[in-house]
């Protein structure tokens, strides 16, 4: 099943997980219910803001609320590790180093693919309007935009092996990215605020910051064009970017190629223990501000930063099927199979596509289940459901499973998902394909779960009205 594949098959040395378990909406001292059977005591809260579960009234949103806190934590603990490698990679550049900081650049990506579910439900990481945006920021594009445009950061290759210029790294001075309304940015220094001002300046695909970022300058491009245009340069099937570590050494530009990665993996480090800190247990300040206002629980002059649980319960809903829906299935998977182009895969610089697509699913199913590291975290969104419906969603789930264990398969034996999509390979694309169909039915059962919960959503709701249409 797909938590084998997360937790043993692929990454068998992931961290272990100690999960805290936050139950209820609170008035009083709270409980954390550990889930390997031990209790240890915790406490919400400071001032006149302490807030406490209430150990006897677990709720599912309380559930969620947990997974989200756990889930933020491990992503910020791996991205600290990735900043780490970085670090010695840029101290001491071998071919040791490197693959050091692409492993650590892996697993952090293993814990911040299922924190993706947290998405669209106006939630720190990605609120557009209101106090929580204000309080947040919104950093989702500061942390995981893609598909960017790797012209715009550093060289790249073309078809007939010619390599690219005028970009940030081989730019001193003002560096004024292509498109729209664009900004110049002084990049005779790279730090992380002049990265913070190129990220999506002058379009979506002009990304500068983020785990795709880091990813192209630890990988390099994959160069094999075969499914877009003639082809004169493939690595193959099993074989991902291939950048020479000449280029952090030897190269003129070796120095700026470090000075990028730092300041890249510093602003990284600071967007996620933002977005980390919204979830915590204790409010402080805006520490634990988000927590606290979706579990009802700020008093004094921040009860009116509350959110009533009808309306977090929509928001949640509407957001797992807008992203079940039109994110994984139609954005992530049905926009690189039909296109098909590795440039719209998730993770094409090191072909790690296939692990996005598991995890981010994971994240749908730990937070519909009320599980995380397959361990039950409390009670779950689907235990209203009657057995009928649950059995629909379940045997839903497990196709879905199915489909996304035969591509993980493929991409750690045969082909990586870049070459699954090709046309030529005609059941691999038939799976992926009907991954995404499955995915899109999966994202509409959230009308089901919604309802027994007395809201009311329709298939427009779980749908974004701006998806790819294909």
């Amino acid at each position: 099943m797909i938590a084998e594949i997360i937790t043993n098959k692929v990454w068998p040395n992931q961290i272990n997980f100690l999960m805290n378990t936050k139950e209820g909406k609170v008035k009083k001292t709270m409980l954390r219910s550990l889930i390997a059977g031990a209790v240890i005591a915790g406490l919400v809260g400071c001032s006149t803001q302490q807030s406490t579960v209430n150990y006897d009234n677990p709720t599912a949103l309380s559930t969620y609320a947990s997974i989200a806190s756990a889930n933020y934590a491990d992503a910020l603990k791996d991205a600290k590790a990735l900043q780490a490698a970085i670090d010695a990679f840029s101290n001491k550049p071998t071919k040791a180093t490197l693959q050091a900081a692409k492993s650590a650049w892996l697993v952090s990506r293993e814990s911040y693919g299922t924190t993706e579910i947290f998405r669209l439900s106006n939630g720190p990481i990605d609120a557009e309007e209101g106090w929580v945006a204000e309080t947040y920021g919104a950093v989702e594009g500061e942390l995981n935009s893609w598909p960017l445009d790797e012209n715009m950061i550093d060289y790249t290759t073309d078809a007939n092996s010619k390599h690219t210029s005028g970009n940030i790294i081989d730019t001193k001075g003002l560096f004024t990215p292509g498109g729209e309304d664009v900004t110049a940015v002084d990049v005779s220094e790279i730090t992380p605020d002049a990265i913070s001002a190129l990220n999506t300046n002058g379009g979506d695909a002009n990304v500068a910051a983020g785990y795709h970022a880091i990813e192209f300058m630890l990988w390099g491009q994959d160069q094999d064009y075969n499914n877009m245009i003639e082809d004169s340069v493939t690595n193959g099937a099993m074989t991902a970017g291939q950048r020479p570590l000449t280029d952090f050494t030897t190269d003129k530009l070796a120095k700026r190629r470090l000075d990028y990665l730092n300041a890249v993996a510093v602003k990284l480090v600071d967007d996620l223990s933002l977005v980390s800190s919204a979830w915590a247990d204790d409010v402080d300040g805006d520490k634990g501000l988000y927590r606290a206002a979706l579990l009802d629980q700020l008093t004094g002059e921040q009860a009116s930063k509350n959110i009533d649980e009808a309306t977090s319960l929509k928001q949640i809903f509407a957001g797992v099927g807008v992203f079940s829906k039109s994110e994984l299935a139609n954005e992530r998977i049905a926009v690189a199979v039909l296109t098909p182009s590795e440039e719209d895969e998730h993770s094409c610089f090191s072909d790690n596509t296939h692990r996005d697509i598991a995890l981010n699913y994971q994240g749908i199913k730990n937070v519909l289940l009320g599980e995380y590291k397959g361990k039950k975290v409390g009670p779950a969104f689907i235990d209203k459901l009657s057995s009928e419906e649950q059995a629909v969603i379940t045997n839903l789930m497990a196709d879905i499973e199915m489909r996304i264990a035969k591509i993980n398969t493929l991409a750690t034996t045969t082909m990586h998902f870049d070459y699954q999509i090709r046309p030529e390979n005609e059941a691999s694309v038939q799976n992926i394909v009907t991954l995404k169909n499955q995915l899109r039915r999966l994202g509409d059962q959230m009308v089901t779960v919604s309802g027994a919960y007395g809201i009311s959503l329709t298939t427009s709701d779980v749908t974004d009205a701006e998806e790819t249409q294909l």
